[in-house]
């Protein structure tokens, strides 16, 4: 059974569609969830507001919360992209996609290893990646900071495991989120045409990730770690559109 009745569970990009609805699922198994996500994002309860980006805000709110007690969960759920191709990747452009998605995420779980090293009970980090960190569906910058954040998950787990810490990643593939609004805009039939390469005909949605994410989460993955857990319609267990053009 899936229960965190009581577990202080710090949640990054917790206003966004995957942080919304990990947020909900948190809650209806008893979690208490600080939300973490940039200034001006409208979050309920615990929350903090800081951009992953600015380090020194970013270690300032992990000290906040670690002062409201020591975490025993730790999501990093955070993730942001714009440039699709490497005709888009500015030198700028990659260094704000890295420091969205994975340096901003390593400075702040990091922070809070060794008050969680100190602590007893269930204890883990869970990194929402994306099958980009697998293989390449675009966005360059974007996919080699998530697939740096697997690494780093990785470390994790090996590392801090002798502490009873575990470390795992949830991989999804595409999810309807305000993330696609740009591209929808472009082409509104894109959502179509994308589940016609997902084996189960369709995408995941954000409560499908959540339920993932929230079992690494609980004691129930009690003996999981330095693992990653795929959410992807089957995407990657094969190339569909390739069997069905030979067939």
């Amino acid at each position: 059974m899936i229960e965190l009745t009581g577990a202080r569970v710090v949640l990054t990009g917790a206003g966004g569609g995957v942080g919304r609805a990990l947020g909900a699922t948190l809650a209806r198994l008893g979690a208490q969830v600080v939300s973490c996500d940039i200034p001006g994002t409208d979050l309920a309860g615990e929350a903090h507001h800081f951009d992953l980006r600015d380090r020194d805000a970013t270690l300032a709110a992990a000290s906040a919360i670690l002062a409201g007690g020591t975490p025993s969960v730790v999501i990093s759920n955070a993730g942001w992209t714009r440039a699709d191709t490497f005709g888009q990747c500015t030198p700028d452009a990659v260094d704000d996609e890295l420091a969205r998605n994975f340096t901003g995420a390593a400075h702040f779980t990091q922070a809070f290893l060794p008050a969680m090293r100190a602590a007893t009970g269930n204890r883990a980090f869970v990194f929402v990646s994306s099958v980009n960190a697998l293989t390449h569906h675009g966005n360059p910058p974007y996919s080699a900071a998530k697939a740096a954040m697997l690494a780093w998950s990785r470390a994790i787990a090996i590392e801090e495991g002798r502490h009873g810490i575990r470390s795992n990643a949830v991989i999804p593939a595409s999810i309807r989120t305000a993330a696609w609004e740009h591209r929808l805009q472009a082409d509104p039939a894109i959502l179509d045409k994308l589940a016609a390469i997902y084996p189960l005909g369709r995408i995941v949605t954000t409560d499908e990730v959540a339920a993932a994410v929230a079992f690494l989460a609980s004691p129930a993955a009690s003996g999981i770690t330095g693992t990653t857990l795929t959410v992807d319609a089957g995407l990657m267990a094969g190339n569909l559109p390739f069997l069905e053009a030979i067939t």
